[in-house]
């Protein structure tokens, strides 16, 4: 863990209990004396803080130095046609890592109705990654998004299907469409023909999130 999340990030002492004082005491062993990084969201400090007091149920932190500290990420937007929010649940710590700006999650015809996102088990994932990784910036989820609108606020979307030109390092595209599956219906292919299309450059058929991953690899990295 490169930081720990706490609402009190700044203040002049710090007392950790629970689930906090479990992770960084009990797990990582952390012990008076130590030096620990502490961050709120939506602020751009990162503060020092050394372990000045220990017990078997909390410890005593004292505020040391803060630090302005930002990073600055290539943006990708995701446009995810819905699939099962288990198989969106195990990849999303990879595309916390990668830097996926914001993902949107889209009902097309062919899409399960069934699926529901619960966004605030996708927000503990998302911040559980953000302190192993030591991103700073929260990715951001857009729920039950109609494609036409996704297609409306993004027009410069490239679409993934299958087609004759590849996807490669060098493009700089900043928002990719991720179809369902079974593919768009006609009535969609209708609304998207403007886009641009790509492939990824495999022989194998990927699923939904493997494909989300190379995606995010190709462009981001």
């Amino acid at each position: 863990m490169i930081y720990l999340l706490h609402e009190d990030a700044g203040a002049t002492n710090i007392i950790l209990k629970d689930d906090a004082f479990k992770h960084m005491i009990k797990a990582r062993r952390q012990s008076v004396g130590d030096t620990v990084l502490l961050r709120k969201l939506d602020d751009k400090n990162n503060y020092s803080y050394t372990i000045t007091h220990s017990t078997k149920k909390e410890a005593t932190l004292s505020l040391e130095k803060t630090e302005m500290a930002s990073q600055e990420l290539k943006p990708l937007h995701i446009g995810w046609c819905m699939i099962d929010p288990k198989s969106i649940e195990k990849v999303l710590p990879s595309l916390c890592e990668l830097g996926v700006t914001a993902i949107s999650f889209i009902y097309a015809h062919r899409s399960q109705k069934n699926f529901q996102i619960d966004e605030k088990r996708l927000e503990r994932i998302m911040m559980n990654s953000m302190q192993q990784c030591g991103r700073y910036e929260k990715m951001q989820f857009h729920v039950d998004v109609a494609l036409e609108s996704f297609i409306t606020h993004h027009p410069q979307t490239v679409v993934l299907d299958f087609c004759d030109k590849a996807l490669s390092h060098n493009d700089n595209f900043t928002s990719v469409l991720l179809g369902p599956e079974g593919g768009f219906d006609n009535e969609e292919k209708e609304l998207l023909k403007s886009l641009e299309v790509r492939r990824l450059d495999t022989p194998m058929v990927l699923r939904s999130e493997t494909a989300a991953i190379a995606i995010a690899s190709l462009l981001l990295l």
